[in-house]
């Protein structure tokens, strides 16, 4: 373990982009860089990459939610599954262990929903009651709640095609993953979801679906990335799912929503977001950290926006207690 001055003092002083084995590019969604110190090699974690891909740096206060998220889900979840990280010294940085990723993400779904081709409503609208090779009912509706929790895994973008349909049995016979890590990964991400259910239920809010991503650590499976945050899971209020109204997103979903509806699919420019609307989503995304932890959102050093706080009182006033 580094000391405290170690790993503050690892921080500015960058080497290299992080390039692990089997990944073709240097982004991936959050980016990764690789620092040296005297006793070990360390992995520094920034979120410099905003919601819908490949929009940068539109959210106030986005990176340090998500930084501060996951912290406090790693602590909620190491009697689950180990994870990466040595420590979070500032509120933009998870400073974490290397470790082999594994080519698979893994999504755990406990509502059929979506629109993507590879949704489960999709596939199921069309007809198919085995997506992913898991057998589901008759007589569901779009954002019902499955029967148990579904995994439906999926090849990392760097390790294959992204959201191409697995199933168990071709995540063995491929050798993706071995037959008894896999078991280890069910386990472990069924076992995070229902932590995760739990948490967001006493918060006022439904966890829909998450994404996880794996690796391993001196042999040993170990959670590498964010955890639970609006970035890599759905949240839906209760109050709006009840209602039988659209369900509230308080996740990413809202910003995608917005750039889609103005023709935006991730090519060419993105239209510019009013400040107005930057405010919204800011906020969300703050009271999302506060209705799951119970904590007042402290931000590091960035200028406050008063139509964010207007927006997050907003939010705050509305919270199941």
């Amino acid at each position: 373990m580094l000391k405290h001055d170690e790993l503050v003092a690892a921080i500015p002083n960058a080497l290299k982009m992080v390039e692990l084995q089997r990944w073709g590019e240097k982004h991936s969604g959050k980016v990764r860089d690789i620092y040296h110190t005297d006793s070990q090699r360390v992995l520094i974690t920034t979120d410099r990459i905003s919601a819908f891909d490949r929009v940068l740096g539109t959210i106030p206060y986005k990176g340090q939610v998500l930084n501060q998220l996951s912290a406090w889900w790693f602590e909620q979840t190491q009697d689950i599954v180990a994870n990466h990280v040595v420590a979070v010294p500032d509120p933009n940085v998870t400073i974490g262990r290397e470790a082999e990723p594994l080519p698979v993400e893994v999504i755990v779904r406990g509502y059929i929903t979506g629109v993507t081709k590879t949704s489960l409503w999709t596939l199921y609208e069309a007809g198919d009651r085995q997506p992913y090779g898991i057998p589901l009912p008759d007589g569901l509706h779009k954002n019902d709640a499955l029967p148990q929790p579904i995994i439906t895994p999926t090849t990392k973008a760097e390790a294959g095609a992204h959201d191409e349909q697995l199933t168990r049995q071709q995540i063995i016979e491929r050798k993706l993953v071995n037959e008894s890590l896999w078991q280890e990964v069910e386990t472990a991400a069924l076992g995070l979801f229902k932590r995760g259910q739990a948490i967001a239920q006493k918060a006022g809010l439904i966890l829909v679906d998450t994404k996880y991503e794996f690796g391993l650590i001196d042999g040993k499976l170990a959670l590498i990335d964010e955890i639970h945050t609006p970035d890599s899971s759905r949240y839906w209020t209760q109050e709006s799912y009840q209602s039988g109204e659209k369900p509230e997103n308080f996740d990413k979903e809202y910003l995608r929503e917005w750039y889609a509806a103005r023709g935006y699919k991730g090519d060419g420019e993105p239209p510019i977001m009013p400040d107005d609307e930057i405010a919204q989503v800011a906020a969300r995304y703050i009271a999302a950290y506060e209705r799951l932890t119970g904590l007042t959102f402290i931000p590091g050093k960035q200028p406050a926006d008063e139509r964010i706080t207007r927006n997050l009182e907003f939010y705050r006033s509305k919270q199941r207690v």
